[in-house]
């Protein structure tokens, strides 16, 4: 019986070595998996090399994370915001590399992971210091710069609902990396607010399918400090 829930955040990490490639899904603040960032922390993995959209806010989250030491290399699109000291002062003092991707390529790289396209040519960079060292090719009076797709050992996203076969649905604009990055890794694991029987899940609304997912973790909503509660972004 196929069954991809996993007991703890603990258990599905387990087995994630040093040096290992993580994506992380979110886009700013949306979508980000806290819960399973604070269990990578916790799992000890270092050396890290992390994908993501962004590179942390204030010390939560991905700024926990690097704070914590356990990240050797970042790719993404928008590292610098007002709130991104840890990010600021790890990259000034050398302590921590950056590859800055266009934002369309960095999703573009990574869904060709998951397709298993081998490379890619993208008129985004070209002219910059962006393409240094990158094969470039005129097409059609064009200038293209070749892309790389970006492979991760580990996903971890943040979606909605699942169910045990790992099928994922998510809510609005919290689904944004998510789906790419599950089909580019060797091992997603999700986290979701509800699980339901097989069946549960209208088949027209699967975002990603349980084929591309490894685990699954129930987590609780977040309490908000005046009592509610808030909802997933």
């Amino acid at each position: 019986m196929i069954n991809k829930i996993a007991p703890s955040i603990a258990a599905a990490l387990d087995g994630l070595k040093d040096g290992a490639t993580v994506m992380i899904g979110g886009f700013g603040t949306a979508g980000i998996p806290n819960e399973l960032i604070d269990g990578l922390i916790a799992q000890g993995a270092k050396d890290l090399v992390l994908v993501n959209n962004n590179a942390g806010n204030a010390e939560t989250g991905l700024a926990a994370l690097l704070k914590a030491g356990r990240v050797r290399k970042i790719i993404c699109s928008f590292p610098r915001q007002a709130d991104s000291y840890v990010f600021d002062e790890l990259y000034r003092s050398g302590k921590l590399e950056l590859e800055l991707v266009p934002q369309g390529n960095l999703a573009e790289r990574i869904r060709a992971a998951g397709a298993g396209i081998g490379a890619f040519f993208s008129p985004t960079g070209f002219g910059t210091d962006l393409a240094k060292g990158k094969e470039t090719r005129e097409i059609n009076g064009k200038q293209y710069v070749l892309e790389l797709p970006i492979y991760g050992d580990l996903a971890l996203i943040k979606a909605e609902r699942g169910d045990r076969w790992g099928n994922l649905v998510y809510r609005k604009a919290a689904r944004n990396f998510g789906p790419v990055m599950a089909t580019a890794a060797r091992k997603t694991v999700a986290t979701v607010h509800e699980i339901v029987e097989l069946g549960g899940l209208d088949p027209e609304n699967i975002i990603t399918p349980g084929i591309f997912v490894s685990k699954i973790v129930k987590i609780d909503r977040v309490a908000t400090q005046a009592g509610g509660f808030k909802k997933a972004a």
